[in-house]
């Protein structure tokens, strides 16, 4: 395992904006704060959802949209860097009326109506090419 210890410089509390994306808005927060790593929690509601499930075997990602309201039950992330860009590493659990759960790395999604914690920590994170998982983690 490879590891750092990190500060926090932050904290912040948020609500999503109705009708903005739910990734989008959580990156350019991230730009205006000046956050280059961090980690975050929200829950909420969408009007549709983009899905992506990792295929370990193909090693490329599968992308299922749901055009329907969506209880966000849990999200969690990370905000690092990826391309010289923030990028907010968005996995969530969402829900149907009937409780039926769906989940995955979020995408894009409508917000109905979503709220954060955030946490930015003193240091800035990179996502590099990871050979094993042909994935880009953190390069710490």
């Amino acid at each position: 395992m490879d590891y750092r210890e990190v500060d926090s410089t932050s904290e912040f509390v948020c609500r999503l904006e109705h009708g903005g994306d739910w990734r989008a808005q959580i990156e350019a927060f991230a730009d205006e704060q000046g956050i280059d790593a961090g980690f975050f929690y929200g829950l909420g509601a969408v009007q549709d959802a983009e899905l992506m499930f990792y295929d370990q075997d193909r090693t490329e990602y599968d992308s299922l949209t749901f055009y329907e309201p969506l209880e966000v039950a849990a999200c969690m992330g990370n905000i690092s860097h990826l391309d010289g860009k923030r990028f907010a590493h968005t996995h969530a659990v969402l829900s149907r009326p009937d409780g039926e759960a769906i989940a995955g790395h979020l995408n894009a999604g409508t917000v109905w109506a979503g709220e954060l914690y955030v946490r930015g920590f003193d240091t800035e994170l990179k996502r590099e090419h990871d050979e094993p998982t042909d994935l880009d983690l953190w390069d710490i």
